[in-house]
């Protein structure tokens, strides 16, 4: 895995320049403007088939000393907050309740507890509706030409450890009615996922991205404030 600096000199740069319930399941994963329903894996899990950059306007991440890779995980490690840098979105990432009636919250991404975090080989997914100031840019984004311009773009997840993991996305998932994709997965990776409508939208946009590196966080990137509210 490279290094987070090199990944940054050798990548991240010259593509700025050039660019001027499972609760998640039983809840509803995510809408678009308003609440939508329920995805639930089938049984057993059968890997999908997985279909064939915009100017960074947040700051870099704070890296550091070398951008040396993260030491082992901690056990207790969750992802804490969620960058695109390129879509503009930047969330608290939460753990949702243990209520099976529990519908994600808004203003907050959330993780979904059944599969992994970052640094420890798994699947680690993170959900948010398609709303304002939450997931819409992917959803909007995934819209135009299949979502392309998306593939290279960098997300950063920053964990409850003050480590930031950088990963790179490689596919875009549209139309999406199961989780299987997510849990017949092998090997680390990220996937992020929203809603593509309103309530009572079965299809679901996902991303998927590969692990680039890691390094120490400052402590205050690693822990947004959440405010997570309740959808309406």
């Amino acid at each position: 895995m490279r290094t987070v600096l090199r990944w940054i000199r050798g990548r991240l740069i010259p593509a700025t320049v050039t660019a001027a319930g499972v609760s998640l399941v039983v809840a509803g994963l995510l809408t678009y403007q308003a609440p939508a329903v329920a995805i639930a894996p089938t049984e057993p899990p059968v890997a999908a088939a997985l279909p064939t950059p915009l100017p960074t306007v947040l700051p870099f991440p704070s890296l550091g000393p070398g951008g040396e890779a993260s030491p082992s995980p901690a056990a207790d490690r969750v992802a804490t907050r969620v960058v695109v840098p390129a879509l503009r979105i930047d969330l608290p990432v939460v753990r949702p309740p243990d209520d099976p009636k529990h519908f994600p919250y808004c203003d907050v991404a959330e993780f979904l507890p059944q599969l992994g975090q970052p640094g420890f080989g798994d699947t680690t997914y993170l959900y948010a509706h398609a709303r304002t100031g939450m997931f819409l840019p992917i959803l909007e984004e995934s819209k135009r030409n299949n979502g392309q311009r998306m593939i290279g773009m960098l997300v950063q997840v920053y964990t409850s450890d003050d480590q930031l993991f950088l990963y790179e996305i490689t596919r875009v998932l549209r139309h999406q009615t199961t989780l299987d994709a997510a849990f017949a997965a092998d090997g680390e990776r990220l996937m992020l996922q929203t809603s593509e409508g309103p309530r009572g939208t079965i299809e679901k946009t996902m991303l998927i991205a590969r692990p680039l590196g890691s390094s120490p966080a400052d402590p205050d990137a690693a822990h947004p404030v959440a405010h997570p509210v309740a959808c309406q």
